[in-house]
């Protein structure tokens, strides 16, 4: 079950691979300084994917007006996250939630899809600075993006 509106959003701590090596990213380094906009993708390299992540890339300075940090997660390594992201100018964090354990505890984890196991759904959740989740999005199609004009009326509310 999708993590719900209103409730704690369930903490983390994930890697991420940029040029200076791996380095830990938790939820906590942002609560109580900006609100988060959490996005999970299903896979690094995908047209969808890609479209998405390169067009919040390229309109971060709307996030930043919102006082909000944009993540996105998926169960890629972060390897390949670093790779995806430099080949497509990718400016958006990618955290790699290759064991799983996040898209599980957010319950945005396809069973199968496509003949994979263990994918991340295409979500999106807005987390307040108060840890509480403020709007919340899942997708069963991994072609239907999140409606960001409800994730910018959640990050304005």
């Amino acid at each position: 079950m999708i993590a719900k509106v209103g409730t704690i959003a369930p903490k983390f701590t994930l890697k991420s691979k940029t040029e200076s090596g791996l380095t830990d990213v938790s939820l906590s380094d942002y609560l109580g300084k900006k609100q988060v906009l959490l996005l999970f993708v299903p896979f690094a390299f995908t047209g969808v994917c890609t479209d998405e992540l390169c067009s919040l890339s390229g309109g971060l300075d709307v996030y930043s007006g919102f006082d909000a940090e944009v993540i996105a997660i998926s169960v890629d390594s972060p390897f390949a996250q670093e790779a995806w992201a430099k080949q497509n100018k990718i400016t958006i964090p990618l955290l790699s939630d290759f064991n799983k354990e996040v898209s599980t505890a957010y319950g945005v984890l396809y069973g199968e899809i496509l003949g994979f196991k263990g994918v991340s759904k295409r979500s999106a959740f807005v987390i307040g600075k108060d840890g509480k989740i403020k709007y919340a999005f899942s997708s069963e199609d991994p072609h239907i993006l999140p409606p960001f004009e409800e994730v910018k009326a959640a990050l304005k509310a």
